[in-house]
């Protein structure tokens, strides 16, 4: 071609994959440039929603794009918490590596000190300059990047990352009709909107919600989980508008959507905890017309994952140093055996604690077993269920499971059978049948910490750059 001959064996080549790109489902082997969006929500756990429980509500938006795609059981953020996950979606590496798993260092909501009463700084963490994000790379591609409008990465974002990143931003800006990554967040079921949005409508009937095993069945436990689901209706209807505006435009069959949450739900023992409740998210691909996704429903899945498989979707080569595998598209790589979860400083409560799971079994190292998992966190005390929570377990009032969470000391190890305590109630770290397996997690855990370079192991004060210390 261009003037040369090519060898029998390229013309072969050539032939085939001129065969195969014609095929009706190829796959994702194409060099064609597909959009991408993002629809985000934050504090969500998948079982609120109808793809993953039963639940009293229907979120027909939601379930179009489950219909269409694939519905993932098995993703995970890699922090129970909003700062730390954002910068590992955005660079594909572990919040630990980077110096971002503190929440939050760098607040870009205002500048100086950040946490006055433990003298933390706001700052940006000092990591390798080759560590960018990865719509850079996109944009270097030829795609156009918006963003509507959170970023919240813990760290100072490059000029580079966004050609928009506002509330005004969309992908329908781009005036040169370049393929296009959007994301759309959609933050009106965060956490203060249990206590922000109590009065609102109640959209479904508070009887038929299911209470988890942890919570006492009160009236207000079943008014804040309705208030979230309510949220949830509203925030459906705005999904249904940003799918419409791509329909609209004719670009719905040339689009990837990924629909997911930021972390856990926006309950106690749900954000900031270790457990699935804080880490597990729903998470649903939709992709563009004649797009088959080979990939397992089933298989491990983390946040770090997501900016390798958008390179890879995008046919953009994926950086060396990062630590996601693409699942989908011309790069896709074996999956994980395990996934790694992380929690350290929440605001000025500081409670190191990792945990590595492979989907049947976690465990979990507590680092400072003084502590609850229930920590003093001042943000967190403003949910009505939290008040409760707290009073019923002042007068005794809550049984084994719920005041578990609560409890003080907690253990140095805990050890979960995930597909029979889906919960993680029954901590079975004594258990003489499962010696063998927790040795095994316990080396896997080890050997995490080092190969990635847990700064966790570290004073924060020791991470961070000079020029914010004066």
């Amino acid at each position: 071609m261009h003037g040369r001959y090519m060898s029998f064996k390229k013309y072969i080549l050539f032939i085939l994959f001129i065969s195969f790109s014609c095929k009706n489902l190829i796959d994702e082997k194409t060099s064609k440039k597909y959009n991408v969006v993002w629809i985000v929500y934050e504090d969500q756990s998948p079982e609120f929603f109808p793809q993953y429980s039963d639940v009293p509500i229907k979120l027909p938006a939601i379930q179009s794009l489950a219909d269409e795609g694939v519905v993932f059981y098995n993703m995970h953020s890699p922090s129970a918490v909003c700062a730390p996950s954002r910068s590992a979606i955005i660079t594909g590496m572990y919040p630990t590596t980077l110096g971002t798993h503190n929440m939050r260092t760098y607040n870009a909501y205002r500048n100086g000190v950040n946490e006055p009463s433990i003298g933390i700084p706001s700052y940006s963490p000092d990591f390798p300059d080759y560590i960018r994000p990865f719509t850079e790379y996109l944009r270097n591609a030829g795609y156009y990047c918006t963003n509507n409008n959170k970023e919240d990465y813990n760290f100072k974002i490059s000029n580079e990352a966004w050609d928009e990143s506002s509330y005004k931003a969309h992908w329908k800006n781009n005036v040169d009709k370049k393929p296009f990554f959007a994301i759309f967040n959609d933050g009106q079921m965060h956490e203060s909107s249990i206590w922000l949005q109590t009065e609102n409508d109640i959209l479904l009937d508070k009887s038929k919600i299911k209470i988890p095993p942890y919570f006492p069945d009160t009236e207000k436990v079943r008014h804040d989980l309705a208030v979230n689901y309510s949220n949830l209706v509203r925030a459906d209807k705005k999904t249904a508008k940003i799918i419409q505006e791509i329909k609209d435009a004719g670009e719905y069959d040339n689009t990837y959507i990924f629909f997911y949450s930021d972390h856990g739900g926006p309950f106690p023992r749900y954000k900031r905890a270790i457990y699935d409740t804080g880490t597990k998210v729903p998470f649903i691909i939709k992709p563009p017309k004649g797009i088959k996704l080979k990939a397992d429903p089933n298989q491990l899945l983390s946040f770090i994952d997501l900016a390798p498989t958008i390179l890879s979707i995008a046919g953009v080569d994926i950086p060396s140093h990062i630590q996601g595998k693409a699942f989908i598209g011309q790069q896709k790589k074996y999956s994980h055996k395990f996934i790694y979860t992380a929690t350290d400083r929440f605001d000025a409560q500081i409670d190191r604690i990792r945990a590595v799971s492979n989907g049947h079994y976690k465990y979990i190292r507590n680092y400072d077993t003084l502590k609850p998992h229930a920590l003093d966190v001042s943000y967190r005390l403003q949910i009505p269920m939290m008040q409760e929570l707290l009073q019923l377990y002042d007068a005794g009032k809550l049984n084994e499971a719920q005041s578990k969470w609560l409890n003080s000391p907690k253990p140095d190890e805990e050890f979960y059978d995930l597909i029979n305590d889906p919960y993680e109630i029954v901590n079975i770290i004594n258990s003489k049948d499962q010696i063998e397996c927790i040795v095994k997690f316990r080396k896997a855990l080890d050997e995490w910490v080092i190969n990635t370079n847990d700064l966790g192991e570290m004073p924060e004060m020791d991470i961070i750059p000079a020029s914010y210390l004066k």
